[in-house]
């Protein structure tokens, strides 16, 4: 497997454990729908949280959230919509993104809630 998606794999796996340890439930992971991935869907009380991974092994191009770009955002919402209408699901719906970077030994995690257009 390629450095970047080993980086991205473990950005992930950081994530799930940051979401349940959170109180979430983790619905499903690399769902897919067309040319649309969701990394991690989790649920928390009455919202369902669309989350988009981002790793970064450093900083100096930008925060690892910068890189969510609008067309990533339209595939989000059209697999969201179809992930909802698939299952029957009521609940409010909520875009977030968890940034993480690597530092020199560790990792940073930022969960930003509510980090797009949601409907």
């Amino acid at each position: 497997m390629a450095e970047h998606n080993e980086l991205g794999k473990k950005g992930e796996d950081l994530a799930v454990a940051y979401l349940l340890e959170n109180g979430y439930e983790i619905l499903d992971r690399n769902w897919t729908f067309q040319k649309a991935e969701i990394d991690i869907i989790a649920k928390k009380e009455n919202i369902l949280a669309i989350i988009e991974v981002k790793t970064r092994s450093n900083l100096d191009f930008g925060l690892p959230q910068d890189f969510v770009k609008p067309k990533k955002i339209q595939l989000l919402i059209k697999a969201v919509n179809a992930y909802i209408n698939d299952r029957d699901i009521d609940f409010e719906v909520r875009f977030d993104i968890i940034a993480i970077h690597k530092n020199v030994e560790s990792f940073a995690i930022e969960h930003l809630t509510d980090a797009f257009y949601h409907f």
